[in-house]
This record gives structure tokens, sequence and C-alpha cells, in this order.
């Protein structure tokens, strides 16, 4: 609109390749957001009976990484995704099975990983926080994007554009927002590098996985992901089974999963409180009809907005350390032929040619200054 004020970022200046699609970046002050739009794509329909894990051994059904850096200082509080065909008209956003963005400057707080800032499904629609919390980013924080496509239709889709909207709130937002980090719980973690689907077997079925909290803290919102026939995902206290948090699946009749909740926990408040040294337990319920084993059908994911009590107790990213890189081996096998394309643990995201240098960002510390 003539009111928009957008910063054009340049196409990466990265030598061309022929597994990547051109990626731009622009800043829409008037919305507040930052625009990242990559394209054209080759969606490659997948043949009937296809499962999950088969779908990464095609070309043209997942993205290598697309990289590109946060341009401003300000707080990241959600995403909205659009899939254009070549003249622009829009799409089904169910094309996208799962989209991640990853951030190279931060690490998680669970998992040797680097941090996972954005993990849609084709369930999770439109997320946006209150302007109360947001995740601080710095101008420069390294990003990649990275896509898995869903579809199920007779025929490949040329000219496919992607569009990610990832909504801010101003460095000088008064009052000032809280400041939130990501915390991301996989039900089916194994050792950094792998996958994190796994098999679901015929009938009900449950996976969990438990966990000692390095970092109490406060948790505002959660949101999750599963696949089809999943019933719910939650999170308990592994001493005394109490149930802390549960997101039930919303599925059709014929139980394909049409979407999971965002729950928000006093968004002004104290939330939901998770204590220091306490033993938690990630959990996620499937019940499959089919029969028989569907291999690599299942995910069982949670990811909250978190305010740690310590922000100098969040770990920081070592770009030396072995799991470290052995992360961003893994994120650089997506999309790519050959063994082991289906890439990495955690929602299975992309990577591409990290720089050598090291990583000096830190975690913020309370009232909002960035320790470099």
């Amino acid at each position: 609109t003539a009111s928009s004020c957008l910063l054009l970022f340049p196409l990466l200046t990265a030598p061309p390749r022929t597994d990547s699609a051109p990626l731009r970046v622009e800043v829409d002050s008037s919305r507040r957001e930052v625009v990242v739009t990559a394209g054209p794509f080759r969606i490659a329909h997948m043949p009937k009976g296809m499962d999950h894990g088969q779908m990464h051994q095609m070309e043209g059904t997942t993205s290598p990484l697309l990289r590109f850096e946060w341009p401003i200082e300000a707080w990241f509080r959600g995403f909205e995704l659009e899939v254009s065909d070549a003249s622009g008209k829009l799409l089904d956003q169910r094309l996208v099975h799962h989209m991640n963005v990853m951030n190279f400057d931060r690490r998680q707080l669970l998992y040797p990983a680097v941090e996972r800032m954005v993990a849609a499904g084709s369930e999770t629609g439109t997320v946006i926080v209150p302007k109360s919390i947001g995740m601080p980013m710095q101008p420069g924080y390294r990003l990649g994007m990275y896509v898995a496509w869903n579809n199920t239709g007779e025929a490949d889709i040329e000219g496919a554009y992607l569009r990610v909207r990832l909504k801010w709130s101003p460095k000088n937002l008064s009052p000032r927002p809280l400041d939130v980090l990501p915390l991301y719980m996989d039900v089916s973690f194994l050792e950094i590098g792998e996958t994190d689907s796994y098999d679901l077997p015929p009938g009900r079925s449950t996976k969990s996985y438990e966990f000692t909290l390095p970092v109490g803290g406060r948790m505002l919102a959660a949101g999750g992901h599963m696949h089809d026939y999943g019933e719910f995902v939650q999170l308990e206290d592994a001493t005394t089974g109490k149930v802390i948090v549960r997101l039930d699946a919303r599925k059709d009749a014929e139980g394909r999963l049409l979407k999971m909740p965002t729950k928000y926990f006093g968004i002004t408040g104290d939330g939901i409180r998770l204590r220091e040294g306490r033993r938690y337990r990630v959990r996620a319920d499937y019940d499959n009809p089919e029969g028989q084993t569907i291999p690599d059908g299942a995910m069982g994911l949670m990811a909250a907005a978190f305010v740690p009590d310590d922000y100098a107790k969040w770990p920081v990213l070592d770009p030396n350390d072995p799991n470290i890189l052995k992360d961003i081996a893994a994120l650089e096998r997506i999309g790519k032929p050959g063994p082991g394309r289906e890439g990495t643990r955690q929602d299975e995201h992309a990577g591409h040619d990290m720089p050598a240098k090291p990583s000096t960002a830190q975690p913020p510390a309370p009232g909002g200054e960035h320790k470099h």
C-alpha cells in the first residue's frame, strides 16, 4: 500500500545453487512484519499410500535451507504462511506439511542444538502472541528456513512460492514486552542428528520423553505438532504424574489431523511455573485404525513461550560443540539426494553452509540488554 514502508533486501549473494530457490526479505514497517518470500518451487505430488518417511526420498517434496539474516532489532511475536502459484493466486496452505525457521546464533535449553524459533505444521495456522511478550531479536542473527511439502493432488505444481510473514513488535514499544525464549520438547528424542519421526503401531499407543529442567521459569503459551491419528500431546510432572498442559488434536471423522491448539496461560500474569531441577515428561498418544504399522508415521512435539528465572543460566551456543556440529551437519542433508536426506530430529529442519566464525550471541539479559 502507499502507506507501507518497505526496506527491500536483495537476493542472497551466495553462488547460485541448483537445489535452492531464490529468497527475498522485506521489512514492512506499516504491518510490522519481516516478509520472507521464496520460490519458485516445483512441488512434487505424492503417490497415494506414500508414508511420511518415503516422502522425503522424493525430489520436489522437501526444500534445502533458505538462508537469510534477521534485519532489525525487535521482538518476534508470531507468523503467518502463504502459498501461491506463479500468477500470485493463493493455494491451499495444507500444501505445507511443516515449515521451520532456525536461529543459528542461539541454543536450545534442553538439547545441544540450534534454536528452532518457528515450528509450524499444516494444522498450525496463523500464530500471534500478545504484544506484552516477544522473542528478542538482533540485526544480523543468522536464520535458516526450510519447508516440507504435502501435495496429495494428481500432478506436480510448478512455479509455487512460499511467503512467511514474521511478525514483530518495535524496540521502542511501551510498555516493554516481556522477553520469552522457545522451550522445545520432543517425545522422540534419540540423539542429535536423528530424525524425530517414529513408526506408528496399530491401535492405541503412547510415547514419552523425560528430562530435568536446567533453568526454572514460567510458561506463558504452548502449541504442539502431531500427525494423523494423533490424540493429544501433553506435559506432565514426572514425579507426581500430574498433567501440566494438555493439547488435544482436532481431527476429522477418519482421524486425519485438522488442527493443534495454542494455549495461553496468563500472558500478563504468572503463567505456569516450571521448576529448576525438577523432572518432567512430554507425552504423545495416538490411535491408529489402519491395522498395521505406519513407518515414520508419528511425531509428538510441544513448544512453549518460556520466561527463564535467570537468563544467565541459559546455555550459550558453542560453535565447536560436537553436538552442535552434528546438528548442523544433519540439517545440511535435508532436501538433498542420497541417504539421510530426511535430516535431523526436531521437526526435520534443514540447514546449509554455516559460517565458520564463532557465534557470540547470548540470550537476553534482564532488562533487554544483549551481551556480545
